[in-house]
């Protein structure tokens, strides 16, 4: 509906008044608590201060990868070279022990660069896609796309997220980050929650994933990645579903891999307990009633297209819900032509969510008899409308 709407109809509170969103504290320099569905930030602190990301930033690595997948550019059983410079930067940081007579497949280097944080896996897979065949050409790539999505505090200057003064990211990017890998690429979900990856059983101790979420199996954990340099401290990008809900958030400057790994754990229960999901209306409930002009019925039934759903605090659940349209439709109207909108506040978080609001009949136009009614009644609508007007002027 492109003009201006006219008529706000049917304001209803729903729930009741409670106490303020409690907030999680965190040890770190930074923390950032998300909705996945709804997109709500629950808890934010530092969020859009560039800190070292260390590992975190293999994140944008895969995004690369798995939308070089999507694009046919790689397919998973593609055999990648191992070059010298591959082999030989960064030693002693975590490694899938690839040497330069290997030719690993794409998807073993993606379990490498998941499961062991493997940097040589980052550079062998940055080489197959850089522009210049050069981990320095695909950095450039990683820059370009952390524009395009819109992370405004992020640089690179390497695959892997090995220590540099240009390496960083903030919290915020690496959710928007996040939330696109989660959306965009499904289908290599489940490689994030993969426990283990014993690359040619080559050092069997390395072969767990440094997740802790999921060396504790926390309930519904299923992924991301961890991250940590002495200059960064730890940090961890996580993500959880339980009933359909999902969560993800992400810390880092974390003082110890043992807060890391309680914190973690800490964030996914706190979610599950301190907010909940309510159905507000359900798909084509009858909402509101609107005018209908010139139609053989004088209102129609306004819905939903489909089911509308928030997330509330337990504590605080409390809706405002108004229905906003036009003071008259002509008719004839179509059953799901959009009328309007529905706007759903959600004061705990000073956020409002708005849905189309859609005809859930069929209006026919009405005949001569209809038509002549509705202009005698807006006739004298009208009328008393310029009376009470004339009165008010008299009157000052």
């Amino acid at each position: 509906m492109n003009r201006p709407l006219k008529f706000a109809y049917s304001l209803l509170l729903i729930g009741f008044l409670g106490m303020p969103v409690a907030s999680f504290e965190t040890s770190g320099e930074t923390i950032l608590v998300a909705d996945f569905d709804s997109g709500l930030i629950l808890v934010e602190k530092n969020a859009d201060t560039p800190l070292p990301p260390a590992s975190l930033s293999k994140l944008m690595t895969l995004y690369l990868v798995f939308e070089a997948l999507e694009d046919k550019r790689l397919n998973l059983d593609d055999r990648l070279l191992v070059s010298n410079y591959a082999y030989r930067s960064y030693r002693g940081g975590s490694t899938m022990y690839l040497d330069t007579t290997d030719k690993p497949t794409v998807e073993e280097l993606i379990r490498g660069v998941v499961v062991l944080s493997g940097n040589d896996a980052c550079v062998v897979l940055a080489e197959a896609l850089s522009p210049t065949g050069t981990e320095k050409g695909f950095v450039t790539l990683m820059n370009d796309k952390a524009k395009e999505l819109g992370m405004n505090n992020s640089t690179f200057s390497n695959s892997n997220g090995w220590p540099d003064p240009q390496q960083k990211m903030s919290s915020r990017d690496l959710y928007i980050l996040t939330n696109r890998l989660i959306t965009e690429f499904p289908e290599y979900y489940d490689y994030f929650k993969e426990k283990e990856f014993p690359f040619d059983n080559r050092t069997p101790a390395n072969r767990f994933n440094r997740n802790p979420l999921l060396k504790k199996d926390v309930n519904g954990a299923d992924g991301l990645k961890t991250g940590y340099t002495s200059d960064s401290g730890y940090g961890l990008v996580g993500s959880a579903v339980r009933d359909d809900r999902r969560v993800i958030f992400v810390i880092n400057g974390v003082p110890s891999s043992n807060q890391r790994s309680e914190e973690g754990e800490a964030i996914i229960e706190w979610f599950y307990r301190q907010f909940k999901e309510v159905t507000v209306f359900e798909k084509e409930q009858d909402i509101s009633l609107a005018p209908v002009w010139l139609g053989k019925s004088k209102e129609v039934r306004l819905g939903l297209k489909e089911d509308l759903s928030v997330l509330v605090p337990v504590t605080n659940n409390s809706l405002e819900v108004s229905a906003h349209f036009d003071k008259y439709t002509t008719a004839p109207i179509e059953k799901g032509q959009e009328i309007g909108f529905l706007a759903v506040t959600i004061p705990a978080f000073g956020k409002t969510i708005q849905m189309p609001l859609i005809a859930l009949d069929d209006i026919e136009q009405g005949n001569l008899i209809n038509r002549i009614e509705a202009t005698l009644r807006t006739l004298i609508w009208k009328y008393f409308l310029s009376e009470n007007k004339q009165d008010d002027d008299a009157q000052g």
